[in-house]
């Protein structure tokens, strides 16, 4: 198997800071969406509709990722995410209705897409775990960022200086990754010429039937789907069932959620900090397992403490487990047919955290808030059930 060339630490910072940018907007749309819904007079679920348009765009992208990949290399691939992403947020910061920022939601969806897809690829194909954690990491630094911009924005006396903002950034990451381009270039027509052989790849999957390769794909995105389900349901609904069900004050709600994703964000680095890091099969086998028991308490619910407590360590245990996922399928599956199948897994957690979402907000409007519990222990355990099988198809053996 050839060797993955290891990026440069430049590279290494660069890929950070694109998961910081990919992390704001989402952090900065909730923010925003009340100021923006006043100057389009626009009802309160419209934001459902961006949210399906934009998850649209990266469901559809992820599908052409790896061979983008091989076609055009991760940091043209990324440089393009940057020029989407600025014209998408352009079309926000001038938009005269909700029509054009529900038109440009595609293009933000797609950019997404290549940007998650092509970093979560090119980082997992080197085996650096590390990395992973801290990209991801990075993410949830971006998503607590993104709403103090909004609110800085909307003190100046509108939210659109926001989107100006997050615009300028994806352009100045356009150009990084397109010098970044240029750079590898030079490298390559100075570096010494060792001839690989690369057409077979001697990995076991190599010789699996086409029937059993395709269970496996179906079993890892259909992980990926049920995990982010309940990442992003368990967040998005957190503060209705901390008002609703706990009764707590809007100050103390606030400080419950920043709980969730602060413990989701400080884990994910910590992760990456370690001396000697844990082999990612036991951060997911473990990280899955605790949730069940922190969802498990959130259902139980004998206190406010132990619930509020219960959403902190389902973010924490949760916090490893994707990235752990991501870095274990070239493991599962080999160098070649990773670079497909990794971009495939993140167009299926997109559509995972936009669906099951959706569908716990379903289930809490034909029931009531107190209906998130169960339902997000059932994820929990179906995560748990969806790894098991995974692992039972394809088993994760050390090197």
């Amino acid at each position: 198997m050839g060797e993955q060339r290891r990026p440069g630490r430049s590279v290494d910072v660069l890929s950070l800071g694109s998961f910081v940018l990919l992390g704001m907007p989402d952090g900065m749309l909730g923010t925003a969406w009340p100021s923006m819904r006043a100057t389009f007079g626009a009802p309160v679920g419209d934001l459902g509709l961006i949210l399906l348009v934009a998850t649209a765009g990266s469901v559809l992208v992820t599908a052409f990722v790896g061979p983008l990949i091989r076609r055009l290399g991760v940091p043209v691939l990324l440089a393009v995410a940057g020029v989407l992403a600025a014209l998408g947020y352009t079309g926000y910061a001038v938009a005269p209705g909700l029509w054009l920022v529900l038109s440009v939601s595609v293009l933000l969806g797609a950019s997404a897409g290549m940007m998650d897809g092509g970093l979560n690829t090119a980082i997992a194909l080197t085996g650096r775990q590390r990395l992973l954690n801290l990209l991801h990491g990075a993410y949830g630094v971006g998503t607590a960022i993104g709403p103090l911009i909004v609110t800085a924005a909307i003190l100046t006396g509108s939210w659109r200086p926001a989107y100006l903002v997050q615009l300028s950034l994806d352009v100045v990451m356009a150009v990084l990754w397109l010098r970044q381009r240029r750079l590898d270039r030079a490298q390559a027509e100075t570096a010494e010429v060792v001839p690989a052989a690369l057409p077979s790849d001697p990995h076991p999957a190599a010789r699996w039937s086409r029937r059993r390769y395709g269970a496996v794909v179906v079993a890892g995105m259909s992980v990926f789907f049920a995990y982010t389900g309940l990442e992003v349901g368990a967040g998005q609904w957190e503060a209705s069932f901390s008002r609703g069900v706990l009764h707590l004050s809007a100050a103390a709600t606030g400080l419950a959620a920043f709980g969730y994703w602060g413990a989701l964000t400080a884990v994910r680095i910590g992760l990456a900090l370690l001396p000697r890091p844990i082999p990612p099969q036991a951060v997911v086998r473990w990280g899955s397992g605790i949730a069940v028991l922190a969802a498990a308490a959130i259902w139980w619910q004998p206190d406010v403490a132990v619930a509020v407590v219960g959403f902190v360590v389902l973010g924490g245990s949760l916090a490893g487990v994707f990235p752990a996922l991501i870095a274990l399928t070239p493991v599962r599956l080999g160098e070649q047919r990773a670079h497909n199948v990794i971009s495939w897994q993140v167009g299926s957690a997109a559509a995972g955290g936009a669906g099951l979402s959706a569908v716990i907000g379903l289930l809490i409007g034909t029931t009531s808030l107190a209906a998130l519990g169960p339902a997000v222990t059932v994820l929990a355990l179906i995560v748990v059930a969806f790894e098991l099988i995974l692992n039972r198809l394809a088993p994760v053996h050390p090197h």
